[in-house]
C-alpha cells in the first residue's frame, strides 16, 4: 500500500475546486477492485436483499424489461473488508485532500450494483437536498469494483456545477432537476479501482447498464466534522460520525 505524493493530491484539490470532481486514477489495484467485487455479490445474495431502489424519476425498460437496482447500506457493518477501506489512506487523503481540512468524518456509505442489460440510471441531481450543511463541506466518493463504460451506465457529471451553489429539486421522482438537460451532463467512465471523488453541490446522474455485465460500484459519503449539518434528514445511518481521518474538534460525535 502507498500513499499518494503531495503534488497529486495537490492537482485532485485543484480539478475538485474548478470542476466539482475529479477522477483518482488506479486508486486500487485491479485484484484489490476485483476482490471488492467478489465481496460486494457475495454479500447481496447472503443478505437477499429485495428492495429496489431505482428513483420514480428514473423509471425505464430496457431490452424490454423495467430497469432494476440492487444495494445495501453500511456494508462496512456486513464486512470487513470495508472497514478497512474506509480508513486506507490512499482514499482518506485524497479525500481530506478535496475537503481542504485534515480531518475527514464519515456520513454514510451504498453498495450498488446495476443488473445486465436493465440497471436503473439515476436522474440527474445535487446530493445537497437530501442533507444540507452550513458550509457544504460534504463529499462523496464512488468506488469502481468493475469497469464502468459508457454501455454500463457510468456516472455523468455537469463539470462546474457545484459553483452555483445549491439549487432547486423537484421533490417528486426523490428530488430530481428539471431545469438541466441529461444532455448537458459529461459522462465519466472508469476502470475497476478508479474513484470519483465530487461535492455534493455537483450535478450527477448515470445512464442505464445495456450491457451484458452488472456494474458494481460503493458510494461512500464523506464531510468536514465542523460543517454543522442543518436538518435531521439522513441520520439513520449506521457508524454515522466515524473519524476516517483526523480528529473531531467538535465533541459532537456525528449529529448527536
Amino acid at each position: 500500500m502507498t500513499t499518494l505524493a503531495t503534488s497529486q493530491l495537490e492537482q485532485y484539490a485543484l480539478e475538485y475546486q474548478q470542476q466539482g470532481f475529479v477522477l483518482a486514477k488506479g486508486l486500487l489495484s485491479k485484484k484489490e477492485a476485483a476482490d471488492y467485487r467478489t465481496h460486494s455479490h457475495d454479500l447481496l445474495t447472503m443478505l437477499n436483499r429485495n428492495d429496489d431502489p431505482t428513483w420514480g424519476a428514473a423509471a425505464e425498460v430496457a431490452m424490454g424489461q423495467a430497469t432494476q437496482l440492487k444495494h445495501l447500506h453500511d456494508a462496512q457493518f456486513y464486512d470487513a473488508a470495508y472497514s478497512r477501506l474506509l480508513v486506507d489512506p490512499r482514499f482518506t487523503d485524497v479525500a481530506s485532500a478535496v475537503l481542504g481540512v485534515p480531518n475527514v468524518q464519515l456520513h454514510h456509505t451504498k453498495l450498488f450494483v446495476k443488473p445486465p442489460e436493465n440497471g436503473s440510471p439515476f436522474p440527474l441531481h445535487q446530493d445537497h437536498p437530501f442533507f444540507p450543511h452550513t458550509y457544504h463541506r460534504v463529499a462523496a466518493a464512488i468506488f469502481h469494483f468493475d469497469d464502468a463504460p459508457l454501455e454500463k451506465g457510468c456516472v455523468r457529471i455537469v463539470p462546474g456545477s457545484h459553483l452555483a451553489g445549491p439549487r432547486e429539486h423537484d421533490p417528486a421522482g426523490s428530488f430530481h432537476l428539471t431545469d438541466v438537460p441529461f444532455s448537458d451532463s459529461v459522462p465519466q467512465p472508469a476502470e475497476a479501482g478508479d474513484v470519483l471523488f465530487f461535492s455534493y453541490l455537483t450535478v450527477h446522474g448515470s445512464g442505464v447498464n445495456v450491457s451484458n455485465e452488472a456494474r458494481t460500484t460503493w458510494l461512500v459519503q464523506f464531510r468536514d466534522p465542523a460543517d454543522p449539518p442543518l436538518t435531521d434528514a439522513h441520520n439513520h445511518s449506521l457508524g454515522q460520525g466515524m473519524m476516517l481521518a483526523g480528529i473531531d474538534p467538535t465533541g459532537r460525535r456525528g449529529n448527536v
